[in-house]
C-alpha cells in the first residue's frame, strides 16, 4: 500500500509521464513535461527509489557544492501534482525521470499504486522517436491507446505495433492490464537533426496533449524558440546542397503522403486551438543506448546535425528508393 501524505485531494486528475532515454528523441517528451511542471509550478511529492531500478554505471549520479557541503543527486523518477484553474479545473499528476535500468514490472506497478492512490483517471505517456521526416513540416503526432473504445471517442488509433520496446509501450501495457485508461502521444523528429533540444517537437507534443485532456496550456516562450529552432537547421541545411537536396526530397515524399487527407480535420483542429488561445490566456540529458525509431529499432544516440569532423561534415543518409521497405510505424 502507497500512503500519500500532504496531497490534497485532486480534481479529475491525469498522470502525464515521460522517461528520458531510449524514448525520448531531441529530449522533445520529456522536455514537455518539464515545461509543465515549470509553468503550473509542480510540487514533488514522491520520488522512486534510485536503488530499485537505475544501474548507477548506466545513469551516473551526480555530485554538487551546495554552501560549501558536497552533495549527490541520484538518477531517479519523480512525481508532483499541478493545480490547473480555469472554467473547468483539472489537475494533473506529473511524471519525469530517467528510463529505468531493470524491474520495469515492479517499476510500472508502482506508478500504478501511485495512480490509483491519487484518483488518476486515465495515464498520458509522451515519447519521442526519429523518423523519415522532413525539419520544415508540421511535426508528426500519433496518438495510440489498447483501448478500442477510447480510441473511438478521442480519435486516437488502436495500438498495432509490433517489436522492441521501452517503458512507454510497458507502461501502456500495463496500465490496460490494470483497467487504466491509457494513452501514448509521439512526436516523429527527424533523424538528421536528432541533437536536444527540438522545442518544435515539444511545442507539438503540448498541443496534441491539449487536445486530448482539454486543458489550455500556457506555452510561454516555447513557439518562439521553435520558430527560432527551425531558422536555425534552415541556414545550417542550406550551407549544404547535398542536405538540402535530402530535406527537399523528405518534403516531396511527406506532401505526397499527406496530399489525399488534405487536411480538413487538421486545420478544423487548429482553427479551433486558435480560437481558444485568442478568447483567452492560458491557466495557471537522454539516456544511452540511442533512441526509438519509425521502424521500432534503435536510432544513434544524440546524433547531430551536420556534425563537424576532421574530413568535413557527416551525410545523413539517402533517401531509401522507390519500391523500398520504408513504412512508418509508430511505437504504441
Amino acid at each position: 500500500m502507497i500512503e500519500l501524505e500532504g496531497v490534497p485531494e485532486l480534481v479529475d486528475p491525469v498522470m502525464v509521464a515521460a522517461f528520458e532515454g531510449w524514448n525520448d528523441a531531441g529530449d522533445a517528451a520529456s522536455t514537455a513535461v518539464a515545461h509543465l511542471d515549470r509553468e503550473w509550478k509542480g510540487e514533488v511529492f514522491a520520488a522512486l527509489d534510485a536503488e530499485d531500478y537505475y544501474d548507477f554505471q548506466v545513469n551516473r549520479p551526480t555530485v554538487f557544492i551546495e554552501d560549501g557541503v558536497r552533495k549527490v543527486t541520484w538518477p531517479t523518477t519523480r512525481l508532483s501534482v499541478v493545480r490547473v484553474g480555469g472554467e473547468k479545473p483539472r489537475d494533473l499528476v506529473l511524471v519525469r525521470g530517467i528510463e529505468p535500468s531493470m524491474r520495469w514490472r515492479s517499476f510500472c506497478n508502482e506508478l500504478l499504486g501511485f495512480a490509483h492512490e491519487l484518483g488518476v483517471e486515465m495515464v498520458v505517456v509522451l515519447g519521442a522517436l526519429l523518423g523519415d521526416t522532413p525539419h520544415t513540416r508540421p511535426v508528426p503526432i500519433s496518438g495510440t491507446t489498447s483501448d478500442a473504445d477510447l480510441a473511438r471517442r478521442m480519435d486516437l488509433e488502436e495500438t498495432k505495433y509490433e517489436g522492441p520496446t521501452g517503458i512507454v509501450g510497458i507502461l501502456q501495457e500495463a496500465c490496460t492490464h490494470a483497467g487504466v485508461p491509457a494513452v501514448s502521444l509521439w512526436a516523429a523528429v527527424p533523424h538528421y537533426v536528432s541533437q536536444p533540444p527540438n522545442p518544435k517537437a515539444t511545442l507539438a507534443l503540448l498541443n496534441r496533449l491539449e487536445d486530448l485532456i482539454g486543458v489550455r496550456v500556457p506555452l510561454g516562450e516555447l513557439p518562439e524558440d521553435a520558430r527560432a529552432w527551425q531558422v536555425g537547421v534552415d541556414q545550417l541545411a542550406a550551407e549544404d546542397t547535398e542536405v538540402a537536396e535530402y530535406v527537399q526530397s523528405l518534403e516531396e515524399a511527406r506532401d505526397t503522403a499527406e496530399l489525399p487527407e488534405a487536411s480538413g480535420e487538421a486545420i478544423a483542429r487548429e482553427f479551433e486551438r486558435y480560437l481558444r488561445r485568442r478568447d483567452g490566456a492560458g491557466t495557471g540529458p537522454a539516456g544511452p543506448g540511442g533512441h526509438a525509431t519509425a521502424d521500432g529499432g534503435e536510432g544513434p544516440a544524440g546524433t547531430p546535425f551536420l556534425r563537424d569532423n576532421p574530413s568535413g561534415r557527416s551525410r545523413p543518409p539517402k533517401p531509401p528508393k522507390a519500391g523500398g521497405e520504408d513504412e512508418e510505424s509508430s511505437e504504441d
